[in-house]
């Protein structure tokens, strides 16, 4: 996962993650949520403590994890085979204990879906008869393990962004019944969309602008389906992701109820086409629009139905998370838990004859820094008080599948779990004097992070991209979703010695040239320190973690705070 700059850039690479998992490293500028602390001017480095967490023993594990004999590291191939029977005997090798069970691996059971919807969209009402085409207008799927699922006449309703969000006094679906019906909202949340700072969090963007969020609040009302209308500009991606990323066989979590409770039809519309049944409805996007994004708006009916279908393949078999742990030792039921996720896209379509897309930087790279950093604590002369956990999860790129299935199904109780500190894709630029945290606000890990900072003469920044909804999209939010404090950060656009511009000329080329492409590979010329450094610093983090009793919250205006509060009184 990587922070973007322009949606527009390497849009066909980008594909389901600019959705669902890994992001761009490049900044927007203009987009920028706060300015950074004051940067120290020093240009010589700090020197490196003896702990074990070094550029050099990086980019060794790199080396393994991105070499061609893992092909990309896909669930269900011998790469994953080879990928966590390599974590787990590195674990065992570094003296680390399996997981409750007795096993460093935890069974992730998973459905592929391969959905092919109808070509067309009938939407029935009007005056005239209105014919959507599939693509070209729409994008349909469904996680109901079914081999068709089908709307028939189903009643369409505009429920404005599909929000239901107590704390900023709002309710999209007040007094409306959506029981069979099909709803159509619109994209992102309604601060974010219109830059207002007046609402929700203004220019960043909360979960509930998120499609996920959508699509599970909708499924929560009983609708039998969702449409999100796609405008580029809110969305910050344009169609062809969508198109891309809702094409072909996707990876979805077994349920015990096989998605019954999920809405049977989920999807998006172009913004012509949610214009075009608006017309039909005898009503105007616009004014529809600018009502959605006032308080106190009530979700109207289009006195239109929806028909359409779609029939799906369906393959079930069970991923790996691998987990390790050192036991804490004085309060061992109390954990921490670091993350990185070990999979990427396997073996695809060749670009200058090469076919395995080999995921060094996404994200071999957390991989590497969750090894240095269990190396770290077991060299450390003072052991945690708390315990430590080790978490390698699968399918990130398909939409954070492992780290779901582990927050749905923990192996350690999660009130009892201090934080999350994840690492996804950390960049291999050289040493950097920012420390960039995704959801800066959110929780009191961002002063843990401060002062692991100072410690390294870095200074910390805001995601400069906050209206782009990162913090959402890597590994860490599955933990924070069922309340679990979380922090996802690393250095990203200030190079050490080379400052702002080099770095930022950097990560546009690693965006336009290298991401999601095969020719992300190891190098032996690539420069590890600046992951040498976020490493060492989530390593001191997770240590002043340990050594502490009290457990860090999430801040006031957080939409996990809640939730948080809720899993701690029912302890």
């Amino acid at each position: 996962m990587r922070f973007s700059p322009s949606p527009l850039l390497a849009a066909g690479a980008v594909l389901l993650t600019l959705l669902a998992g890994c992001q761009s490293r490049t900044s927007d500028t203009a987009t920028t949520a706060a300015a950074p602390e004051t940067a120290p001017t020093d240009t010589i480095l700090p020197p490196a403590p003896n702990d074990g967490i070094t550029a050099t023993g990086i980019g060794s594990y790199i080396k393994v994890l991105a070499s061609d004999a893992y092909q990309g590291r896909k669930p269900f191939t011998i790469g994953e085979q080879k990928t966590t029977t390599f974590l787990a005997n590195e674990f065992k090798k570094l003296g680390l204990k399996p997981g409750p069970d007795g096993t460093y691996f935890q069974a992730v059971p998973l459905v592929e879906i391969t959905g092919m919807p109808a070509p067309t969209m009938q939407i029935g009402g009007g005056k005239q008869p209105l014919t959507l085409n599939y693509k070209t207008d729409y994008m349909a799927f469904t996680e109901q393990e079914k081999e068709q699922v089908a709307l028939t006449n189903s009643p369409l309703v505009f429920a404005g962004y599909g929000v239901v969000a107590p704390e900023y006094g709002w309710n999209d679906y007040a007094g409306l019944d959506v029981k069979g019906k099909t709803v159509v909202v619109l994209v992102n949340d309604p601060g974010n969309a219109e830059n207002d700072t007046t609402m929700f969090k203004g220019h960043a963007m909360t979960y509930y602008g998120r499609w996920m969020y959508k699509y599970e609040e909708a499924a929560r009302q009983g609708a039998a389906g969702l449409l999100i209308i796609h405008d580029t500009k809110p969305a910050a991606y344009p169609w062809s992701v969508v198109q891309s990323s809702y094409s072909g066989a996707k990876l979805r979590p077994q349920t015990a109820d096989r998605g019954a409770s999920k809405c049977a039809l989920e999807g998006w519309l172009t913004l012509d086409a949610a214009k075009k049944i608006f017309q039909a409805a005898g009503q105007s996007y616009d004014e529809a629009y600018a009502a959605a994004n006032k308080k106190g708006f009530r979700a109207r009916p289009l006195n239109l139905t929806l028909s359409t279908s779609i029939r799906n393949k369906l393959r079930r078999q069970t991923s790996k998370n691998v987990v390790a742990v050192l036991p804490g030792t004085t309060r061992p039921d109390e954990y921490i838990i670091y993350s990185a996720h070990w999979d990427h896209l396997g073996i695809g379509a060749p670009v200058n004859g090469d076919s395995i897309y080999n995921g060094a930087a996404d994200n071999a790279s957390g991989c590497a820094a969750l090894l240095s950093i269990a190396k770290a604590f077991q060299q450390a002369k003072e052991k945690p008080a708390r315990s430590i956990v080790f978490l390698a999860v699968t399918g990130e790129e398909q939409g954070l599948l492992g780290s779901m299935y582990y927050a749905s199904h923990p192996l350690f109780p999660v009130h009892k779990t201090v934080a999350d500190l994840n690492m996804d894709d950390l960049p291999n630029m050289g040493p950097m004097r920012d420390l960039t945290v995704i959801g800066y606000g959110q929780s009191e890990l961002d002063d843990y992070a401060r002062t692991a900072a100072q410690e390294q003469r870095r200074y910390i920044q805001p995601d400069q991209n906050a209206d782009k909804g990162y913090f959402f999209r890597s590994d860490h939010f599955s933990l924070a979703h069922v309340g679990i404090p979380s922090l996802y950060a690393s250095g990203q656009s200030d190079n050490w010695f080379k400052g702002k511009a080099f770095a930022q000329k950097a990560a546009e080329a690693f965006e336009a040239n290298t991401y999601h492409q095969p020719s992300d590979e190891y190098s032996p010329t690539a420069d590890y320190r600046g992951m040498e450094q976020d490493a060492r610093l989530l390593f001191r983090v997770g240590q002043r973690l340990a050594s502490e009793t009290t457990f860090p919250q999430w801040k006031a205006g957080s939409e996990f705070k809640a939730i948080r509060e809720k899993s701690m009184a029912g302890k």
